[in-house]
């Protein structure tokens, strides 16, 4: 019973020593050096903010891409125990002792490192040599510009990690389909290319362009596998369905789940959220949330409020009123109305606070019950310190001669009757019995008499005006434009009937928590050491040439293939097209989108598309040496070529580290050697 005891129990593994030592030298050329310069470098001065107001937790928003990029550079920053207590407000400021630099950079600098057995890794499935696979390893691993970009608290090296994982978790579920799929590792392998691509739209939103270019390579073989009629309607739709759960609803879902985690992680106010709406805002703890505390959530007849345009371009604003009237004429000579002004306000001021006024009745205070006001109910807007009430008429706007002005209403005894009904509509209503409620509504203000709804034009207002910004009737009101949306911000149930009173009433601070109302989804739809980048110039001159003698082999071969004449076997095509569909359709899709761009570029933006030309250098030299060199004598000549060629890129690399590592010092003469071209950019400091 025990005789299984008699022998030992032995395991055995296969170790790839190319794979371990490829993943050393990553590891040692990224991570050498680290913690240098102990200063901001480049966009450390713009990440080191968000990773500060991530230990904080504080709101913020960055317009340039997803969380999940920021969030793993806050990560760095939690492991080391920083407090978020530097200001990042210059490009080489010292680092003070409580900043953790070599945590703060390590995770983009392990991505970097990665990257080169990623390669290697790449390169064999897709079925090229080892030794082919060895140098497209290296050339990442020597392509000085990769190396900068990793090194330090930046996204491009992560970006590029996860696109790489990506395309091979891809590529080896592709080669697992064709004799075991549905297995684990079938399953694992589909899996992580969906998450490795949510992971890469997550750090940037140029992540989108491999991710489509996958999703178009997995159609294109899922239509192929739709012809092979060895696989039953039954085991398609399986397959179907797996590559839309793996490839489609996870990535979202975990995109999702980025700014999740995003917005539960910053839950405090801060200088950002202003251009977020109220709810947003009310949701955050401080700011608004302070100030919407305890007030009131149905807006009723009496209600006093700030109603804030929900646009908040060109700034956010509230609508405004104060004492001055129109000019009786403007400067071109056109008239108004010499009515009293309505504006948007950009600042919190009493002069923003309304009265809603029931206009069959004379009061101005809640009743008791208090009578909510609905969807589609007429109400007049009352300016509360005035007591003036919101008007239009058919008078052009100051500004918009073809929209109606818009002014709080003077009687002058002449032929100019108050039109000051306005009927409310719930844009984002669920039935048509809605309350309007505080800040969760968003409503429009549809003028009785003449179907003009108000409008934020967005013209800045002249001195006479004091450059607040112009609010119309606009009389062809189609759709529901934010400009015409309104939502109240602050509220509280009028008290005061007498006016000296209730002037008191709205200059005292309001007092409803309603950020539990706000769900995740409302939150998401809204929302110089001598460091220098420069390439490594013979990978990158060498990574243009094999993508156009890529491209014109190509081209030869289909117009030969189209004669029916076969130059390579049918295997070794198929391999080719392959991996031309990778990478160069890799290096297309990261690099011509930024030509319909209206955005500044910078050179790590063409890293990415770079990081694919790189790989596709050693499957052009290996198809030149198997399929071009005919006899033995051409074949040690075109090694021979290749081992002179990859010197010159070791050559290349270390002439320029130095100014890769900031290590050794160099004078101001060493660097003036090195720059080769007049169009090289070489800061040299003074000293």
């Amino acid at each position: 019973m025990l005789g299984f005891l008699k022998n030992p129990v032995v395991v055995t593994a296969e170790i790839n020593m190319n794979l371990v030592a490829l993943t050393v030298m990553g590891l040692i050329s990224r991570l050498w050096g680290l913690s240098y310069p102990q200063a901001v470098v480049f966009d450390e001065v713009y990440y080191g903010q968000f990773v500060s107001l991530y230990m904080k937790r504080i709101f913020f928003v960055d317009d340039s891409g997803p969380p999940f990029g920021h969030m793993l550079l806050a990560l760095g920053g939690y492991l080391g125990g920083f407090d978020g207590n530097f200001l990042w407000n210059r490009i080489g400021a010292e680092y003070s002792a409580n900043v953790p630099v070599q945590s703060l950079r390590l995770l983009p600098a392990l991505a970097g490192a990665l990257c080169v057995p990623l390669a290697y890794q790449i390169l064999v499935e897709l079925q090229f040599s080892h030794c082919a696979a060895l140098g497209a390893a290296l050339l990442i691993l020597l392509e000085n510009s990769l190396i900068t970009q990793s090194r330090f608290m930046l996204l491009e090296s992560i970006l590029i990690f996860f696109i790489l994982l990506a395309v091979l978790s891809y590529l080896k579920f592709y080669n697992l389909q064709r004799h075991s799929f549905f297995s684990g590792s079938w399953w694992f392998w589909l899996l992580l290319t969906g998450v490795a691509c949510s992971c890469a739209v997550g750090v940037k939103y140029m992540g989108l362009f491999t991710y489509i270019l996958l999703l178009a390579i997995a159609g294109l073989h899922f239509w192929q596998m739709i012809g092979d009629q060895n696989l039953s309607n039954v085991s398609l739709i399986c397959h179907f369905l797996a590559r839309g759960l793996a490839l489609i609803i996870i990535p979202v879902a975990m995109y999702l789940s980025f700014f999740y985690v995003h917005l539960t992680l910053l839950y405090r106010s801060g200088p950002h959220d202003q251009i977020m709406t109220s709810a947003f805002q009310a949701s955050l703890e401080g700011g608004l949330a302070r100030i919407t505390q305890g007030q009131p959530l149905e807006v009723a007849y009496g209600s006093q409020i700030t109603l804030r345009n929900v646009l908040g371009k060109p700034m956010q604003c509230w609508l405004h009123s104060h004492t001055n009237t129109y000019p009786i004429r403007y400067e071109n000579g056109r008239g108004s109305s010499h009515q009293q002004q309505v504006t948007c306000y950009p600042f919190k001021d009493v002069n923003n606070w309304w009265i809603v006024k029931d206009p069959g009745m004379q009061q101005l205070v809640v009743s008791n019950p208090p009578r909510p006001v609905r969807h589609g109910h007429i109400v007049q807007l009352v300016h509360g310190i005035t007591t003036r009430y919101l008007n239009t008429h058919d008078v052009a706007a100051p500004l918009s001669p073809h929209s109606q002005e818009v002014s709080c209403y003077i009687d002058y005894n002449i032929s100019m009757p108050a039109q000051n009904l306005w009927r409310v509509e719930i844009v984002n209503r669920e039935s048509d019995t809605d309350v309007w409620k505080t800040i969760l509504s968003e409503v429009r203000f549809v003028h009785v008499n003449t179907s003009a709804v108000l409008k934020l034009s967005g013209a800045s207002l002249p001195e006479w005006g004091y450059r607040q910004l112009e609010v119309v009737g606009e009389k062809l009101s189609k759709g529901y434009h934010q400009s015409m949306v309104w939502n109240v911000e602050e509220h509280r149930y009028g008290k005061s009937q007498e006016q000296k009173e209730r002037e008191v009433e709205l200059h005292s601070p309001t007092q409803m928590d309603i950020s539990k109302n706000l769900s995740f989804m409302a939150k998401f739809t809204e929302l110089q050491a001598q460091i220098h980048l420069l390439g490594n110039v013979v990978t990158w001159a060498s990574a243009n040439v094999a993508a156009v003698v890529y491209m014109c082999l190509s081209l030869w071969y289909l117009i030969r293939r189209r004669r029916r004449i076969y130059d390579i076997p049918e295997g070794k095509w198929q391999r080719w097209v392959s991996a031309g569909g990778i990478c160069v359709g890799g290096w297309a899709v990261n690099y011509l989108p930024f030509f319909v761009m209206e955005k500044t570029l910078f050179l790590y933006h063409y890293l990415p598309a770079l990081t694919f030309q790189i790989l596709l250098i050693p499957i052009v030299l290996q198809h030149l040496s198997d399929h071009l060199c005919s006899s033995l004598l051409l074949k040690s000549m075109f090694s021979a070529l290749t081992v002179a060629w990859f010197s010159s890129v070791y050559l290349v690399y270390c002439t320029f580290s130095p100014v890769t590592y900031g290590k050794p010092s160099l004078s101001v003469a060493e660097l003036k050697q090195l720059r080769w071209k007049d169009s090289w950019n070489i800061l040299i400091r003074k000293q």
